[in-house]
């Protein structure tokens, strides 16, 4: 790495210094008294002008052979109900990024070439044109605004209140993991205080609040098909982000301001094996299993999983920051909920402990209640 970076520092240097000899030699060429009469050869000119249609052109070309050679790793298949609305709307946005960029290159490009030194030639005094400008004012105005509207109408859906019937879930992330809780029976989850955080009690959750007694903490993630998830979000420590990439959904953990999303699934997680079964990638095997035995390894489709990453540069272990989700059928779900134990269940003599020293303490709780901070003394 460090050799290329030199190697990199001497080109550059290589090349402010050819820079500052051409423009020695031009500026010769004007202060000469004979410059009237000396002619100025073309022929260099005319190779740049020519490479200036012929670099960019093969750049082109070259971009998109490329982006069509590995387009089975671009349009990862969706998983919840906003996704097509998501992707139709990054199709669109790339589609007139891409033609605004070439067609502003190439004409940067051409005219460049066309309008090269050439002896005879005068350039012409050009300095406005009224209509030219309204036209390059009002047609991008025209196109940012109908994307902007259509990026806050799918914003607006994706934001609202979710469903009624939709399962309850908290995620919190922390340095490096992110830790899920859920709700019992009754669909509410207790609340927690900061204060209450240790190793054991990671959530910070204030066992005084019935609450908490039925709720029961995960590592993984686990959903159902079809069933609207409302997921509340927080931070431990610094600024997280919640990132679904199948799912199409990323909201920002925030110290000390809960926030919040939901998405209903679409597809299981074996459903979405199946379907990249059919991608070329994904038949390639999994790096992970290729370390074994030559029976033990699996092509990346078997592997798959969902996952929930974190998008915002957290520390050092933020590559790290990951979770597995996985997506159920509504019976496959109630198999794994069942197996599920109350943090107040498998904890009972710290839970005990704690109870006696929250009691003394008389701090307040913070409950996340429909996504709200509600501040109450015990």
């Amino acid at each position: 790495m460090n050799s290329l970076i030199i190697t990199l520092i001497v080109v550059l240097v290589l090349a402010v210094f050819l820079i500052i000899f051409r423009i020695s030699n031009l500026a010769g060429i004007l202060r000469s008294k004979s410059k009237d009469k000396e002619e100025i050869d073309t022929t260099a000119n005319n190779i740049n002008a020519y490479l200036f249609l012929l670099i960019p052109l093969i750049g082109t070309i070259a971009a998109f052979w490329y982006a069509g050679k590995h387009a089975t790793l671009w349009g990862q298949p969706d998983a919840a109900s906003h996704g097509a609305a998501y992707d139709s709307l990054s199709k669109i946005a790339h589609i007139v990024v891409i033609l605004m960029f070439l067609i502003t290159n190439a004409a940067l490009f051409y005219f460049t070439f066309k309008y090269r030194h050439k002896k005879g030639n005068k350039a012409t005094f050009y300095p406005d044109n009224l209509k030219l400008e309204i036209v390059w004012t009002i047609v991008p105005a025209i196109i940012l605004t109908v994307l902007v509207f259509a990026g806050w109408k799918l914003w607006r859906d994706v934001t609202k209140e979710a469903p009624s019937n939709a399962m309850l879930v908290e995620l919190m992330g922390k340095q490096f993991n992110w830790i899920a809780r859920y709700p019992g029976g009754d669909n509410k989850l207790g609340g927690f205080n900061f204060r209450y955080t240790d190793d054991v009690n990671e959530m910070g959750l204030n066992f005084l609040d019935k609450n908490v007694n039925d709720d029961f903490q995960a590592t993984e993630l686990h959903l159902v098909k079809g069933k609207p998830v409302r997921i509340q979000i927080r931070a431990r420590d610094v600024l997280h982000s919640v990132s679904f990439p199948h799912f199409r959904q990323k909201m920002d953990a925030v110290p000390g301001q809960p926030t919040r999303m939901w998405f209903t699934p679409t597809k299981t997680t074996e459903e979405m094996r199946e379907e990249l079964r059919r991608n070329p990638e994904y038949l390639k095997p999994d790096p992970s299993t290729t370390k074994g035995k030559p029976e033990d390894v699996k092509a990346r489709w078997e592997t798959f999983d969902y996952e929930l990453v974190c998008q915002e540069i957290c520390g050092r272990g933020h590559f790290s920051m990951r979770m597995r989700v996985i997506v159920h059928d509504e019976d496959d779900y109630k198999k794994w909920l069942a197996a599920q134990k109350p943090f107040v269940e498998t904890n009972k003599e710290y839970v005990a402990k704690k109870i006696e020293s929250i009691t003394k303490d008389k701090v307040g709780k913070v409950s996340m209640e429909d996504g709200k901070k509600v501040n109450k003394v015990n």
